[in-house]
């Protein structure tokens, strides 16, 4: 990048967006076993159904929900150890290589490259590490002093309004010069936000003009 020119930052949602589909409950599945994941969002159909319609604060309470039945207890170090390899897997053979090849147009061109998730930090730092890019930002899970999972947040669901404020914590955090330049990459309505706040925004979302991010540009190529 040149000297002169302002920096850029490029934020990729993940879900969706770098890879195709959900992870949080094939994540679910692969670290609490799939008989009892699939017990416990039967448990909760309700609120989870609601809360993928209604969106806001009823999905990221029905989520907390379904953490705090299969993740309370469980060692955070397991955890992680577990993620790893289902991260690893998951990109594999999930992986959207035309949201791939953009990432690396980013890269290439010297850009910081932040991938921004409602998925579960334990995860996010894996792919985030495995795809090169300069920071992850995803929804952080509490752990009591015995290092256990909670199966709470600690903070807030990284999604919505959410995402833009850790986002732009990240950049202050980064002391750029001068303002950078912001491109931004999502798929839903929990990405309107951070969006809406990028100078380059771009909907990668399968719905195109049905979905909800349809006032937003579609990416075409990698090099658009």
């Amino acid at each position: 990048m040149d000297s002169e020119s302002p920096p850029v930052v490029a934020a990729f949602d993940l879900d969706g967006t770098l890879t195709e589909g959900g992870s949080v409950f094939p994540w679910l599945k692969w670290v609490a076993g799939r008989a009892r994941t699939w017990r416990a969002a039967l448990s909760l159909a309700v609120p989870l159904t609601v809360g993928a319609f209604r969106s806001s604060r009823w999905a990221d309470n029905a989520k907390e929900r379904l953490f705090l039945k299969l993740l309370a207890g469980i060692d955070e170090q397991i955890v992680i150890a577990e993620s790893r390899t289902f991260a690893l897997e998951h990109l594999e053979h999930e992986a959207r290589p035309l949201l791939l090849a953009r990432l690396a147009w980013h890269r290439d061109r010297g850009h910081d490259v932040v991938i921004v998730s409602a998925s579960p930090q334990l995860y996010v730092d894996v792919m985030t590490e495995q795809l090169g890019a300069n920071g992850g930002l995803g929804t952080r899970l509490a752990v009591d002093p015995r290092g256990r999972l909670t199966g709470g947040y600690l903070g807030k669901n990284c999604r919505g309004s959410e995402k833009l404020r850790r986002l732009d914590e990240w950049i202050a955090s980064r002391h750029y010069p001068t303002p950078p330049v912001v491109f931004a990459y999502g798929n839903s309505r929990g990405d309107r936000r951070m969006l809406s706040g990028a100078a380059h925004p771009f909907n990668v979302g399968r719905l195109g003009v049905f979905g909800s991010l349809r006032r937003f540009p579609r990416l075409e190529s990698p090099e658009q």
